[in-house]
């Protein structure tokens, strides 16, 4: 480990022998190629024999597949410390279990909880992660500042979303009235959070957009007044939409209407939005979706953890939808990888369409260029290529698991999650031989189990 972490330091290296998936436009494979690397962009991607990069440190991957890093378009970091709770329960009983858990957050917690959850996640393959943080608590400090800090020293690509809740219990709402927020110190916190954070030039590490919880947490006015701020500032939207039959039937009873038909009425449908989990569509919802260049996230382990159902994915795809993978908060999937994603949207897809329902690689392709897309980034991250930043994973399938597995991407997406050889962030090694190397991993574990006693124990 110590002799990869030292090319963190270094320039230029290539990584050669390995399988490569490059997941670009033709699909391109090599059985034996090599990714050249300079600074925090890839310079190169061939067949092998590797050629002459004179200065360059050789890293050899024979045995290996080398994959895009994976792209996470739905998280909610907080949860890492609250995992394990209300395992048999629908999600509004979940949510009924855990909200007064949460709302005994603070920065702290925060923090602790964003760095394991990240630690965890790039351990998995994953380079950029997105997180929606709703739950802002009076008194709790800078939440945002906490997982912001925590992504920089894990050293993730980080698209984190302001979310938020104003529609209390007392008002129709789900969540208790003592963790929302009000709509305007909701608005000017969403505001500083983008002033202060939002980077949008190339290459950017971090960008911020715009997400009010859910249908049945915020009000109509929320949603409004946050689609005219987030379209001012040129960020993205998240939101929960259409999860679960609950869910439906809350928004048929206070709006008239399906949640789609809801959305379209607020005005949050648009290339600058992306809705998770998105189960219960009908053919208008995915109509609508494709017409308005909509996205999802698809979380196909939270979906089956919590009950919700399936999602119409094969249907999505072929109507053009863009569709990324997410893990969903850790509460509701408490494994939070995104190559079990992958493997879960596949299974999931076949199981209600048959075995061509969904292939291995577009499996594998959601979990890369698909959440590129979804995230606006897919002319810089999501496939390799040279030009295209170096955020990459290299799996090593020399092992009694994986060893005899014909098709490298069928051993990755199908069999057990290998370990990582090597994890690239904007050409940082964050993953070498299977070990964290930006955080101390049984720091971080010792961390999250004191974080999680005290959090539980403050909720009676």
């Amino acid at each position: 480990m110590d002799a990869l972490y030292r090319l963190a330091v270094v320039t230029d290296f290539v990584i050669e022998g390995a399988h490569i998936a490059t997941v670009d436009g033709a699909g391109t494979e090599f059985t034996s190629g090599y990714v050249a690397v300079a600074g925090n962009t890839i310079t190169a991607v061939g067949a092998g024999p590797t050629p002459e990069f004179p200065g360059a440190r050789v890293i050899d991957a024979r045995g290996c597949l080398i994959t895009p890093g994976l792209v996470n378009t739905h998280h909610h970091l907080y949860q890492w410390i609250t995992r394990g709770l209300a395992a048999d329960s629908t999600l509004f009983e979940w949510l009924t279990t855990l909200y007064p858990v949460w709302a005994g957050i603070d920065a702290d917690a925060v923090h602790t909880a964003a760095t394991g959850g990240l630690a965890w996640l790039a351990k998995t393959g994953c380079t950029t992660t997105t997180d929606h943080h709703y739950v802002v608590p009076r008194d709790a400090g800078d939440v945002f500042e906490a997982e912001i800090t925590a992504a920089a020293q894990v050293g993730l690509r980080f698209h984190p979303t302001r979310g938020s809740m104003d529609l209390g219990r007392s008002s129709g709402g789900l969540p208790p009235d003592h963790i929302v927020e009000k709509l305007d110190d909701i608005l000017t916190g969403t505001q500083t959070v983008i002033d202060r954070w939002h980077d949008p030039s190339p290459g950017s590490m971090l960008q911020i957009a715009v997400a009010p919880c859910s249908p049945f947490s915020v009000t109509e006015a929320l949603l409004r007044e946050s689609a005219t701020l987030a379209r001012a500032a040129g960020v993205g939207m998240h939101t929960h939409l259409a999860e679960t039959v609950d869910e439906l039937e809350f928004c048929r009873e206070q709006f008239g209407g399906t949640p789609m038909e809801y959305m379209e009425r607020v005005d949050w449908l648009g290339p600058d939005v992306w809705f998770a989990h998105a189960v219960h569509l009908d053919d208008a919802a995915i109509e609508t979706m494709s017409r308005t260049g909509t996205a999802a996230a698809h979380c196909p382990t939270s979906n089956a953890r919590l009950g919700a159902g399936v999602a119409r994915t094969p249907e999505l795809l072929g109507a053009g939808v863009t569709i990324g993978l997410g893990v969903d908060g850790s509460a509701s999937n408490e494994a939070c990888s995104l190559v079990e994603e992958s493997r879960h949207a596949l299974l999931f897809a076949r199981s209600r369409g048959g075995p061509q329902a969904m292939t291995v690689r577009k499996a594998l392709e959601l979990g890369t260029i698909g959440g590129a897309r979804v995230l606006g980034r897919e002319n810089e991250i999501g496939s390799l290529e040279a030009g295209k930043l170096a955020d990459l994973a290299v799996w090593n399938l020399n092992t009694i698991a994986h060893a005899g597995i014909t098709d490298p991407v069928a051993a990755l997406v199908l069999g057990s999650t290998p370990p990582l050889k090597l994890l690239l962030v904007n050409g940082e090694v964050v993953v070498a031989d299977n070990r964290v190397t930006t955080v101390d991993e049984d720091v971080v574990a010792s961390d999250v189990a004191r974080a999680h006693l005290a959090l539980v124990r403050k909720a009676g």
